[in-house]
This record gives C-alpha cells, structure tokens and sequence, in this order.
C-alpha cells in the first residue's frame, strides 16, 4: 500500500468568499470565487463581499 502526501497549505491561507447581507447575515450559500459573490451581491441594498478564513471562519 503507497501513502500518498499532499502538498503543505498554510491554514492562513484557505479563504472563501461570502456576502454579509444588510441585515448582518451571512448569506445561505457558497460562491465560486469574489466574480460570483459581486454578481449575486446587491451593494445599493447594504450588501457587502468579504473573505473568510475556512478554518476559523473569520472576517480577513
């Protein structure tokens, strides 16, 4: 049997991307990248994209 090994990643490093929504909400779903977050985002309603960090979940 061969272990494979996977390359190194920074933990600080793996971000995704979400939108707060006006009211403070994280919204339900996930995107893609930021491009898809500021399509579904609506900015002229207080929504804003923001990147989060997967492994504490906190604002960057």
């Amino acid at each position: 049997m061969t272990i494979e090994t996977l390359p190194w990643s920074d933990p600080r490093e793996l971000t995704d991307v979400g939108v707060v929504l006006a009211n403070g909400r994280l919204a339900p779903r996930r995107f893609a990248n930021r491009a898809e977050a500021q399509a579904w985002a609506r900015p002229e309603e207080g929504d804003e994209v923001v990147e989060l960090n997967t492994v504490c979940q906190c604002d960057l």
